[in-house]
Formats: structure tokens, sequence, C-alpha cells
């Protein structure tokens, strides 16, 4: 437990909150003040007095908390945090798309970095992605990066027609049509849930395709008392946690972020010993990206 109280108290001293993702080791969740998705745990720090987001996520996220919170400090425990989608893309990339495709509006989905969000002219979730892209008028429209999610968009949207950039979420591309059919044989009858960065493929054979917060959602709504999840495997600690009684089973344990688990504890407690890694975004940028962040604000955060 000392770690936990050096935790506590420097965390009151630095006047620090601590925002976890849902997919981080068990040991880090349960240290958290806010736990969720990027953007809702950005979202929330942005409404707390704390003059210190300490962000347990990968690097982008900590990017978007200090795009949304510009008078903030932004720590980032573990500085090899990164995401392969993210980094997938670069503004070099996008400005080609945009040039072959000119007119059509960029959805960028907040899996990216400032930059790339900054030459975009509107953001979206996993859980609000139909949503944006329907709010605009326009019939094409070139979507970033995840071609996974751009395909779960375009199946719910014939009429639109998307241009997808080559991204991908390695973690969950990992999961595939047969360990869901090996997960049913197993526990037959449990529902399946999995993210809309899944393949195509694989969103077919599952019963519905939710972001992480839609997952809590539904397992919390359902009168079903096992579940198969297809996402990273971490959330499974806080579905048990906030669901007693349920039973839940990864779809594959393959799905795994090996990002997500490079923070521990030490690493956060460092992170406020030594005020580090500080995330900062120069303003030009900050301000373009929160101006895409906040028009898809105002669409709405989902359905």
């Amino acid at each position: 437990m000392e770690i936990i109280d050096k935790i506590v108290k420097l965390k009151k001293e630095r006047n620090a909150v601590i925002l976890v993702h849902n997919y981080q080791r068990p040991e880090v969740q349960d240290i958290a003040d806010y736990i969720g998705d990027s953007l809702g745990l950005s979202i929330a720090a942005a409404k707390t007095d704390a003059q210190v987001i300490v962000f347990c996520g990968v690097n982008f996220m900590a990017e978007t908390a200090a795009i949304i919170s510009p008078g903030k400090t932004v720590l980032l425990p573990e500085v090899n945090a990164g995401c392969p989608m993210a980094d997938m893309i670069d503004v070099a990339k996008l400005q080609k798309m945009k040039s072959a495709h000119p007119g059509a509006p960029v959805v960028c989905y907040v899996n990216s970095s400032a930059a790339v969000k900054a030459e975009a002219d509107i953001c979206c979730t996993s859980a609000n992605a139909v949503k944006v892209v329907g709010s605009l008028p326009d019939k094409e429209i070139v979507f970033i990066p995840d071609k996974f999610l751009g395909a779960f968009v375009q199946s719910k949207l014939p009429d639109k027609k998307l241009v997808l950039f080559d991204g991908y979420c390695p973690t969950h591309a990992k999961i595939l049509p047969e360990h869901i059919a090996k997960a049913r044989a197993a526990y037959p009858g449990a529902p399946v849930i999995v993210h809309p960065e899944c393949r195509p493929e694989t969103i077919a054979a599952a019963d519905a395709a939710l972001s992480t917060e839609g997952m809590m959602t539904f397992v919390k709504g359902s009168p079903a008392k096992e579940f198969l999840i297809g996402t990273e495997t971490g959330i499974i600690y806080r579905l048990e946690k906030e669901n007693p009684g349920k039973r839940f089973h990864p779809v594959t344990e393959l799905a795994v972020c090996p990002n997500m688990k490079l923070t521990d504890r030490a690493a956060v407690l460092r992170s406020l010993e030594e005020r580090e890694t500080v995330v900062a975004v120069p303003r030009e940028i900050a301000d373009r990206a929160r101006s895409a962040i906040e028009k898809m604000l105002q669409v709405g955060r989902q359905d």
C-alpha cells in the first residue's frame, strides 16, 4: 500500500487528477479518479479544478487532454506508450488524400495525433462516428485513419461515399470470426460484443459492435449473465468490478495492446514526483485541433 499512499499524497500536493483508460492494467485502474474512454476522460478532467492531469493511456490521449485543457499541465507517465494506428498517418499523407479529393470534408477519428486532427474538419469517436458522418451534407467524405471503423460507418450510411485511409488497430485486427465461433461454442447463448475497430467480417459474426463505453452500457442493461468481449482484454477488469454476478470472457486472449500495458503504478508515482513527461501541443496546432473536436461535440458524443 505504500506506493498508493505516496500517489494519494502527491496527487493532493500537486492538485492532480489521474485519468485511466479502460485498457490499462488492473493495478492502474484501481488508482483512477476517472476511468473510461480517451475523449470522455479528457472532458472529465477539463471540468475539474485540478491543475495537473496524469493520463494513463497512450500519447494521442494525453495530447487530446492538453488540447481540451490548455491551461493545465498534462503528464504521460510512460513516454513510450504510443499508438500504432495513430502513427500510420501523418500530415503529409493526409494532405495527399485531401489533394486527391478536393472539397471532401475530412472526418478524423480521435485516435490520431494533434497535428493530424488540426488538418481535419471534424473529429469523431467510435461511439459517434456514424452520427458525425451522417451530420455532414457532403456525399464524399475522407475518413481517417481507421479503415475498419470507416467500413463500419459506410455499412450504416450507404448513401455516403467514404474515402478510407489504410490504417487500423493491430490489436483489434487480431480478433477473427473463427475466434468468435470458438468462443460461442464454449459459452453458448452468451452475447458477443465487439469494438467497431474490428474487421468487418468479425463485426458481422458478432451480436453488436460498440465503443468501450457502449459495451459498459450494454452489459449493465442486459439480462444476460455471461458475455463474450471482443476488444482489448483490459476492459474485462472494469466490467467485472461494475457488474458483480456477471461473467466476462475475451473472444481471444490475443487482443492485448502492449502500449496500454506499459504504464504501472511505479510510473504514475514517478510522473507525479518528477512532473514528467509533460505533453504539450503548440498553440497553433492545438487551436485548430480543438476546433475539430468542438465541432464533433456540437453533433453529440453518441447516439
